[in-house]
């Protein structure tokens, strides 16, 4: 009996390691996951702050259509007239016109959660709409095709969401 024992004194100390080991590798292994999905959720939310900023853009636009219309203006007023067959604009919520492009970064105001080109938090966020004025049928624009385009700096590159819609003059 007395043999048996003796060879097996070390044994505590090796099981009390590998069992360490072990632990010390699964917690290792739920952090890194926690890790990488915090990662994901903050990727996801840019997306869909993002996503919903490109509509807001598509949406300014339609919005000032709709104006003309109330104010029997040309359907078109004020609304891709750069000169130019393309022109690019920066735009919020509440705008009355269209203002050029100047890239710049919208900010986050959360008094009232809205994004901006005034006051608030600096966002990684720049809006772009991009208007082009297409001729259908040689008289005249008849048709506007609108691009709002969202671009963010993610790590290692860019990301970009980028709505498209088309408005015609249908009076």
């Amino acid at each position: 009996m007395g043999k048996i024992s003796k060879n097996r004194k070390g044994n505590l100390l090796i099981e009390s390691i590998i069992a360490l080991s072990v632990a010390t590798i699964g917690i290792l292994g739920v952090l890194g996951l926690l890790s990488r999905s915090l990662g994901i959720n903050k990727d996801v939310s840019q997306k869909f702050a993002a996503t919903y900023l490109a509509a807001e853009g598509v949406e300014v636009v339609k919005s000032l259509i709709d104006k003309n219309f109330a104010d029997s203006d040309a359907w078109n007023e004020g609304i891709g007239d750069c000169g130019f067959p393309t022109c690019d604009y920066e735009v919020v919520f509440n705008d009355a016109a269209l203002s050029g492009f100047s890239d710049h970064f919208l900010n986050f105001d959360s008094t009232n959660g809205t994004y901006s080109y005034g006051d608030g938090v600096p966002t990684p966020f720049k809006r772009k709409i991009v208007i082009t004025a297409i001729d259908l049928n040689g008289g005249g624009d008849d048709e506007l095709k609108v691009n709002s385009s969202v671009t963010w700096a993610v790590r290692g590159g860019t990301e970009t969401v980028d709505l498209e819609d088309h408005f015609f003059d249908w009076r």
